[in-house]
């Protein structure tokens, strides 16, 4: 039965996608009330609060933070937890990023599948369920607009809303996910007037307002260089043949480029700002800059923890670190490292020792968000209960996995993430053209509604 009604909605799961996709609804602290995270996350929660209306459900917005959408009686409340803001577009894109595109059977566009795309499967399998079967409780449909920053959103709703006895997050991959890594941002800081008489100078550091949580795909640094003290010459020779660079009278401009990938999984990506600060401490060898040194020898371009004395690991993985931010604020550098801590290590511990070497140099470093590790055994009636849809569902045998992604399944007890990628997927989240391969979504959709109705019966 809910197969069949599922089919019936595909065209419908399809334009809503599309229409939530062409908001473009990253996330931005504004400090006013009505659009606390700008106007497109705004918009997109509105849109999505009016379509959960239309098709029958009730619907609530929590002080424009975020939202849900409801149906059912009782006292148990089944939680769906997914998020409606999105990354920066970033560029490499071949079609527009916040104007969906269809081809090859395929949705294209920024949100497809992080998170537009499997939010609007799971709120179209609350109606496959709503409409056809009888279920004793309530089921929400939890809509975040700040989980790509700092989770303000879900941290209002946990303050002013009722806390869900039982969920899952479509955000992640199937079958499900039964542990996600800690995750830390660290930043290590340096103020350059210390160095006084400097013969090379930082002007100005771009790196297009790139998320800690994204592996950077441009960095643009420009220098000036007192020629009183130094040959340009001595300078440009020392420039890495793989950063583009032109000069302008005593100014360089120095660009590097990489390929962007979510912070989860670095080794997917090519990181521009590594391979930018690499250069700078060529450039600046003879200044002997602290914080270049201890990136060199402790980072450089490696995206896990060895080159920092830390190599650990358990059944979740590698601790792995991306280097998202690379900013210049008032003569101060900074370095922003996207830390992703296996379970079974406290995070305090990973940042202790990284507070060890920085103070050896002389730097400073301070943590700027923290999201504690998700861990919910294997032999969980939850866990149990979706990876048994799931594999019902495409006559497989897969294990539950442990991923370094964050979702907001870690936000409550009892809660796992539950796709939507499928075992083999190439992950998509936060690449230029990101997709949803349509087939899939609806079929995510008919997994989505068998998982409602058992937890909700």
């Amino acid at each position: 039965m809910l197969e069949k009604e599922i089919d019936s909605l595909k065209e419908d799961i399809i334009k809503q996608t599309c229409n939530l996709i062409n908001i473009p609804s990253v996330s931005e602290e504004t400090g006013d009330a009505e659009k606390p995270f700008g106007e497109g996350a705004k918009k997109a929660l509105e849109y999505a609060l009016e379509l959960g209306k239309s098709l029958g459900f009730r619907t609530k917005n929590i002080d424009n933070y975020c939202g849900y959408i409801e149906f059912g009686e009782g006292e148990k409340l089944v939680g769906i937890i997914g998020h409606l803001d999105v990354v920066p577009s970033g560029d490499g894109w071949d079609t527009e990023p916040f104007k969906a595109t269809i081809k090859e059977n395929k949705i294209y566009g920024r949100g497809a599948i992080d998170d537009k795309g499997p939010v609007v499967s799971a709120l179209y399998a609350m109606k496959a369920v709503k409409d056809n079967l009888h279920v004793n409780s309530r089921v929400r449909l939890i809509l975040g607009i700040n989980e790509e920053k700092d989770w303000k959103c879900i941290n209002h709703y946990k303050e002013v809303e009722e806390i869900p006895s039982v969920g899952f997050s479509p955000d992640a991959d199937f079958p499900c996910i039964y542990a996600e890594k800690g995750i830390c941002s660290y930043f290590i800081k340096e103020d350059l007037s210390k160095y006084k008489d400097l013969a090379i100078k930082i002007i100005e550091v771009n790196c297009n307002n790139n998320a800690i949580n994204v592996v950077p795909k441009y960095c643009r640094v420009n220098i000036e260089v007192d020629t009183n003290k130094i040959q340009l010459d001595e300078v440009v020779k020392n420039i890495d043949k793989t950063v583009e660079y032109s000069v302008n009278g005593n100014s360089i401009e120095l660009i590097t480029r990489g390929i962007q990938a979510h912070a989860a999984h670095p080794d997917l990506g090519e990181n521009a700002i590594s391979k930018m600060i690499v250069c700078l401490n060529n450039i600046f060898k003879q200044c002997n800059i602290n914080i270049f040194n201890f990136f060199a020898k402790h980072i450089n371009t490696e995206y896990n923890g060895k080159s920092l004395g830390i190599d650990i690991s358990d059944e979740t993985g590698n601790l792995t670190l991306n280097v998202g931010k690379f900013e210049l604020i008032n003569n101060n550098l900074q370095i922003g490292l996207n830390l992703r801590i296996p379970v079974n290590t406290p995070i305090n511990e990973v940042t202790k020792k990284i507070e060890k070497i920085i103070s050896n140099y002389n730097l400073n470093g301070e943590v700027l968000g923290v999201q504690q590790p998700l861990f919910v055994s294997k032999e969980e009636k939850l866990v149990k209960t979706l990876t048994g849809i799931f594999n019902k569902a495409v006559n497989g045998n897969f294990e539950p996995i442990a991923i370094g992604g964050g979702t907001y399944a870690r936000a409550f007890k009892n809660c796992v993430s539950f796709g939507a990628n499928f075992p083999g997927d190439m992950d998509m989240c936060h690449q230029a053209n990101e997709f949803v391969d349509i087939d899939k979504l609806v079929l995510a959709s008919k997994i989505y509604a068998e998982a409602i109705y058992e937890l909700a019966k």
